[in-house]
């Protein structure tokens, strides 16, 4: 299901990586066949204002590259993350200041350009992401085959993705569940003094199987306990990130007295946080965004595995380029919640679709991304 109303001029903006060469050259100012990097700041209008314990907003930034060579554009996408101090202007700025690595280096080698930039970069994850994903996105294209075919993945096994509900006032939360009707399984934000509010609103509507995201938002093991037993009885399956992120041992406490799976979000960044996880988590909710990009994503689903640990591809708001690159990826997890593009209005691109609840691969090449119809 999609139920985005996507904009004219937003199509227009990506409409260059279906442009013969000369129209290519006077698109972006390039000679035709020389090799081209665009980073742009793209704004995503919410559908409605989104609030989680940590934030509320009507909009969100991303940062969107292409990479132009021999012809072939690849798109990406990176969602930067305030509580890691990044924002898309200073991403933008990231993608230009290695404009000579982009533009000298082949995408043919994407897993050596990317060691360089990590090397370059010291952080800045949205901008690797969406480096990474572009390349991912330029390689598939020039060898005509679909990302997760790259990856030896049957489309046939993607999950059934969530839909998120934001934190709002009772009678908000009870028409955002309606509006999500289609959608098997609901995400539902908690970590405030409301808790119970927006769970009674929730269960006024539906009896469907709930998945809760805490974003940190308890402060103690005790508080943290005794809302996870009381969510045990309102029918949630799991619980993300309860705690701070650096409470490990805490976490590990409290999974010791509740029955729910307690999944790491914020607490699980990057590759080499997973070792650290697995006596406190029973799984990781693995983010492109947080992570730098696919290839990171990939490596950090098969060490989590190799840990026994559930895996879960989540997503930031963010357009259709992001979630896409997630989905690719997404019949190798247990759980998806991929739905930051639904969350918006403008969306610039159509990719990974949703019925009924279960995630539909684009069987394009690359990300399999189009431009959508006004």
């Amino acid at each position: 299901m999609n139920r985005r109303e996507f904009v004219k001029s937003a199509a227009l903006a990506s409409a260059v990586t279906s442009l013969p060469m000369n129209a290519i050259e006077a698109a972006t100012g390039t000679p035709a066949g020389h090799p081209a990097v665009e980073a742009s700041v793209v704004r995503l209008n919410l559908r409605h204002t989104w609030t989680t314990h940590m934030s509320s907003s009507q909009y969100r930034e991303t940062l969107h590259v292409k990479l132009t060579r021999d012809g072939i554009t690849g798109i990406g996408e990176g969602a930067p993350i305030v509580r890691y101090n990044e924002d898309a202007a200073h991403g933008k700025e990231a993608v230009e200041s290695i404009r000579d690595l982009l533009t000298s280096a082949s995408p043919e080698h994407y897993e050596k350009v990317m060691q360089e930039v990590r090397k370059r970069f010291h952080g800045n994850y949205a901008a690797q992401a969406a480096i990474d994903i572009a390349l991912m996105d330029w390689f598939g294209k020039k060898h005509g085959l679909p990302l997760y075919r790259h990856y030896g993945l049957d489309a046939a096994d993607a999950p059934l993705t969530t839909f998120s509900i934001g934190i709002d006032d009772p009678e908000k939360t009870r028409a955002k569940v309606e509006e999500a009707a289609a959608f098997p399984i609901l995400k539902i934000k908690v970590g405030l003094d409301t808790d119970e509010a927006t769970l009674a609103a929730v269960r006024a509507v539906t009896k469907k199987p709930l998945r809760v995201d805490a974003n940190e938002g308890w402060k103690n093991k005790e508080e943290a306990v005794r809302k996870i037993n009381w969510l045990e009885s309102q029918g949630v399956e799991f619980i993300e990130q309860p705690l701070p992120a650096e409470m490990l041992e805490e976490t590990k406490w409290v999974r010791s007295r509740v029955h729910m799976p307690i999944i790491a979000d914020e607490a699980c960044l990057n590759l080499a946080s997973i070792p650290k996880l697995a006596e406190s988590y029973d799984g990781v909710n693995i983010k492109l965004d947080k992570c730098g990009g696919m290839q990171q994503a990939y490596a950090m689903i098969k060490t989590a595995k190799a840990f026994g640990m559930k895996t879960m591809l989540g997503c930031m708001v963010s357009s259709s380029v992001s979630v896409t690159a997630a989905a690719h990826l997404s019949p190798l997890v247990d759980y998806a919640d991929l739905d930051g593009n639904l969350l918006i209005a403008n969306d610039p691109y159509a990719g990974v679709k949703v019925v009924n609840g279960k995630l539909v691969l684009p069987d394009g090449p690359g990300l399999g991304l189009t431009t959508p119809k006004s």
